[in-house]
């Protein structure tokens, strides 16, 4: 459809001709094929993969052929749509009637043509459309509408309505289920009958009673049962496309209405019993599959459903209301009862108690909330109440970007999974080619009666589906990425996991990475002297000064405390100044070999204050879990020789390097990547930025610089650098489950296509070995969950 056609002029409805592109239908320059360069590349994909006649009948022709306009109001959507930076909107959407990832492909291929759809990203996992576009919130309306003349369901985006639409959802599984186990176990009674009968003097009217009572049994039970399956195969047809549930359809129904046409013509053969067979074995599939889908959805909905939470304001008269906590502003107080989960990211300024952070940092201990902590949305508040300062709500929350960290991870796609989205692709055509030359083979090359070949025919139609194909590597991808969350882990690009697996070098930061984020005072000191000094710190926010307030526990800050730039805290008192700060401002010589505070008072000698950086906890046990999972580890440090020497030779690395720029970290890695190796960079400074960036993969703790946690593949919460361990092997394991997926799909198909093609199976066959491979990828799937953690 390139060069001349016919376009609608929105105006006046008048057709005017225009040069249309070959793949969106834009308008483009004359003589030109395309409108725009990423036209062209993309129009070459899709032939690449031999969608160019599918892409055309379905995507451009839906879109051409019919008003862009959705003649039903949806003014319920206004509410929903969301303004964002840059004058754009964004709306969340669940989808109903997605089976595989052809149907994600589909919606996101029809959004991406619209001009003014600047993202739209379907997570097969949680079945949720992430839609954002440039221009007026009024637009959404026709978005959607674009969307629903495909044959999907949307709706607003609610975690609540989703689960209740689910739970109807399996409630009408195992309905059909039992309906067709009644059925089959039924049918049976005459079909036994029937079957003796071959081998006895049964009279032709006693076998024509009994396929009638088979018929009687079979027909109400196949109609209510088999619904799931017609409604998404009739919703596919209906906008001209298909999916896995249309040859299961169009088997289910051949099977059926061939054992009919048999029992009115009083033939010998009827196959009702095969008929609710196979429903009943497919109904399994489903069943188990559903369960199984709903299991590894698991954790992000729950973060999903936390985010839906109200949370209580203490107005300036003391009196608590509920309101949503997606409308609080920063500053606002809120209280927090005992047992309550938080809605808020924020600061505690009054009650101590213990939190439980598991969910959001992977820490398995509660931590103790005091004036001064900082608590996160998502955690509970184990203990006395709390009054809170609100530092931010809703989207800005530290659990909100948790939740668009794991979609991301999830609805992108990775080598992988564009891999088995090729295949799986393909799949419609091959199927009923393939079942339509077995039936030819049958009835015509080798004269079959049509009945029986229409069964063996069948059969090569529901063996053939491709679902286990389609779950091999989404399976993996969210168990493993829910696996890593429950851990403190996010991950942020959708190939990181893949990369990762690959990874035989690990280097490391010092400071603040392998060594804890914050100095700690490590000189001895009798409690007046730092109950003084820390009267003094407690009035600056400079690190060593909050470091040595932390030492001495809570401690009421001086008076008349100035601070001079530079040189550190000064208080007049009768007896004369008493200073905290640089040995210079203190007036002594500088001795001191590591980060030092010093404290002068009159009449008194000074007193210096030791800080030093100490290893994370489980530093040492973390390198040697990494050095038994094969890698090779080294440490690249800004830091002096001497405090990176101490660092290295605690945590067991030999091999490091002291006094590095950015530059030097940089060239460190391009030559280790030049020598063949697979660099993983874990760092968390404003200087380890370029060289995240230049490495094969990287890690941040998630009290890393922005710009770190910017370039990070993968960031970790908590204050254990056990997270390094559990990513390489989670996803070496990962790629091993993966690989062990395809290869089952592909063996089961390689194996069953032609024991059917042959007719050595029969429909009901088909069904239980087409819904066993779906369970075996599932089953495999969750052995990821049985995966010892790296570091004990």
């Amino acid at each position: 459809m390139s060069g001349a056609a016919l376009a609608h002029d929105p105006a006046g409805g008048a057709r005017a001709e225009t040069a249309l592109c070959a793949h969106c239908g834009g308008a483009t320059a004359p003589g030109e094929r395309f409108c725009c360069a990423g036209c062209a590349a993309a129009f070459a994909t899709i032939q690449e993969l031999g969608l160019g006649r599918y892409y055309r009948d379905v995507v451009r022709d839906t879109l051409a052929r019919r008003p862009l306009v959705d003649p039903t109001p949806r003014t319920d959507l206004a509410r929903h749509v969301r303004s964002v930076a840059g004058g754009g909107h964004e709306l969340n959407l669940a989808v109903d009637g997605l089976q595989c990832g052809a149907c994600v492909w589909l919606i996101e291929s029809v959004l991406a043509r619209d001009p003014c759809v600047t993202a739209a990203r379907v997570n097969m996992t949680t079945r949720r459309l992430r839609l954002s576009w440039r221009g007026a919130a009024e637009e959404a309306p026709r978005l959607v509408g674009s969307i629903e003349r495909l044959g999907y369901r949307l709706v607003p985006f609610d975690p609540a309505s989703l689960e209740a639409a689910r739970d109807r959802t399996g409630r009408e599984l195992m309905r059909a289920l039992a309906v067709a186990g009644f059925a089959a176990a039924n049918v049976m009674l005459p079909a036994i009958a029937i079957w003796i009968g071959l081998f006895s003097d049964m009279g032709p009217a006693t076998r024509a009673l009994l396929h009638w009572v088979s018929a009687a049994i079979a027909l109400p039970a196949i109609i209510y049962a088999s619904r799931p399956f017609w409604r998404s195969a009739w919703g596919a047809l209906r906008q001209g496309r298909t999916n896995m549930d249309v040859p299961i359809s169009v088997g289910v129904t051949l099977v059926t209405a061939m054992s009919l046409v048999q029992t009115v013509q009083h033939a010998e053969h009827a196959y009702f019993d095969s008929a609710v067979a196979l429903l009943f074995f497919l109904l399994i599939g489903r069943v188990l599959d559903h369960s199984a889908r709903a299991h590894a959805r698991a954790a992000a909905e729950q973060l999903i459903a936390l985010q839906q939470s109200d949370v209580g304001v203490i107005a300036a008269d003391g009196t608590v209301s509920r309101r949503d906590a997606a409308t609080v502003a920063a500053g606002t107080a809120i209280l927090v009862g005992p047992g309550e989960r938080i809605g808020v990211d924020g600061e505690v300024v009054a009650g101590e108690g213990l939190i439980d952070s598991a969910l959001v940092t992977g820490e398995s201990l509660p931590v103790v909330a005091r004036p001064g902590s900082i608590v996160f949305a998502g955690t509970l508040n184990l203990g006395a109440a709390l009054t809170l300062r609100a530092t931010a709500a809703g989207g800005g929350t530290l659990l909100a970007e948790c939740v668009r960290l794991m979609e991301a991870a999830e609805a992108r796609r990775g080598r992988f999974v564009v891999f088995a989205d090729r295949v799986a692709r393909r799949y419609a055509p091959v199927v009923h080619g393939a079942a339509l030359l077995t039936f030819l083979w049958w009835w015509a090359a080798q004269g079959m009666a049509v009945a029986d070949a229409l069964l063996i025919g069948a059969a090569v139609l529901i063996i053939t589906c491709p679902c286990a194909l389609a779950l091999a590597v989404p399976a993996v991808q969210v168990i493993g990425t829910g696996r890593l969350f429950r851990r403190g882990v996010l991950v942020k690009s959708p190939t990181a996991l893949e990369r990762l697996a690959a990874i035989d070098t690990v280097v490391f930061d010092k400071t603040g990475t392998l060594t804890d984020p914050a100095l700690h005072l490590v000189s001895d000191h009798d409690s007046a002297t730092l109950r003084l000094a820390a009267g003094l710190a407690a009035s600056s926010r400079h690190p060593l000064a909050r470091a040595l307030a932390a030492a001495a526990g809570p401690a009421v800050a001086a008076a008349g405390v100035r601070e001079v730039v530079g040189a550190g805290l000064e208080r007049d008192t009768p007896a004369g100044p008493v200073r905290l700060g640089s040995a210079g401002f203190a007036g002594v010589a500088d001795s001191a070999a590591m980060p030092a505070l010093y404290l002068a008072r009159p009449g008194a000698a000074a007193v210096r204050f030791d800080f030093a950086e100490t290893l994370r906890p489980d530093a040492a046990a973390t390198i040697a879990a990494l050095r038994a999972l094969g890698m090779e580890v080294q440490l690249l440090s800004g830091d002096h020789a001497a405090a990176v020497a101490a660092a290295a030779g605690a945590a067991g690395i030999a091999t490091w390097r002291a006094g590095c720029t950015p530059v030097d970290k940089v060239a460190a890695i391009e030559a280790l990547r030049a020598a063949g190796r697979r660099v993983l960079m874990v760092g968390d400074g404003l200087n380890d930025g370029p060289c995240l960036a230049a490495a094969d993969a990287s890690i941040s703790p998630s009290s890393a610089a922005e710009i770190s946690q910017n370039a990070a593949d993968v960031v970790f919460q908590g204050a254990s650098l056990a997270p390094v361990a559990a990513v390489i092997a989670t996803a070496r394991h990962m790629r091993r489950l993966t690989w062990q997926n395809i290869a089952l799909s592909l063996a089961y198909n390689v194996v069953m296509v032609p024991v059917a093609m042959a007719g050595l199976v029969t429909p009901w066959l088909a069904a239980l070995a087409m819904s066993s491979s779906s369970l075996l990828v599932i089953a495999n799937s969750f052995r990821l969950h049985r995966l010892r953690d790296a570091v004990p």
